[in-house]
């Protein structure tokens, strides 16, 4: 009676053993979950004042045909301004939109730098502010649809690169020509130029970790765009 008591409290202690180590391995692996969950969050968070220097905002544009020194220029501005994986879709603060057939027109509370406590409309490759997108739509945009005061402009990744190339192309719109500094290797003129309108890119109030290293992406995209 005593040996079959024994045995029993021995077979008790294995079956606590077992519990204790199958509760450890599960509490690892819910931790681990959490903690890669938190990693992937993170690593895709970028457009307005992100601190990611990986490069997904300057992934081949999706507009066909154009200038291949404007369209280098034009993924080295969302390397800082949308630094995610779908750039098209993303908002102020890294959430994603689904619906682009318009300007998004969400004000997001902004919650660093100089302008916290407002909030932005900034959205898509370029982060377009709703104001700015009706007023360059209006010069640019190849195809609005409705007409008159009911007209409206698709927000669809090729129209936003489309009015933005154009945009760029535009020496009036800069009082420069954009286009010849840029044959002329003039990539710090040009930013440095842009940046009062895209403040991450330097030279301004919202630089972050990116700023610094966009002359040496915009070379290294030229030469994609060139090939």
């Amino acid at each position: 009676m005593e040996e079959r008591g024994k045995n029993s409290q021995s077979w008790l202690g294995v079956l606590k053993n077992l519990t204790y180590g199958r509760n450890l391995a599960m509490g690892a692996m819910v931790m681990g979950l959490f903690f890669l969950l938190i990693n992937f969050q993170g690593r895709d968070l970028g457009p307005s004042g992100s601190h990611s220097t990986t490069r997904k905002g300057t992934q081949p544009l999706v507009m066909e045909g154009g200038d291949p020194y404007i369209r280098a220029l034009m993924r080295t501005i969302t390397a800082s301004e949308a630094n995610v994986t779908k750039p098209y879709n993303v908002i102020y603060g890294g959430k994603y939109v689904s619906n682009l057939s318009r300007h998004p027109e969400r004000c997001v509370p902004i919650i660093r730098g100089p302008n916290i406590g407002n909030c932005t409309t900034a959205a898509g490759r370029y982060q377009f502010l709703n104001t700015t997108w009706s007023e360059k739509a209006e010069q640019y945009h190849p195809k609005p649809s409705g007409f008159w005061r009911w007209q409206y402009y698709s927000f669809e990744p090729q129209y936003q690169d489309r009015v933005v190339h154009d945009w760029l192309s535009d020496a009036g719109a800069w009082g420069a020509d954009i286009p010849a500094l840029l044959r002329q290797g003039k990539i710090e003129k040009v930013l440095r130029l842009l940046s009062g309108t895209w403040t991450s890119l330097g030279y301004g109030i919202e630089t972050n970790s990116m700023s610094r290293h966009l002359p040496t992406i915009y070379r290294q995209i030229l030469k994609e765009e060139l090939e």
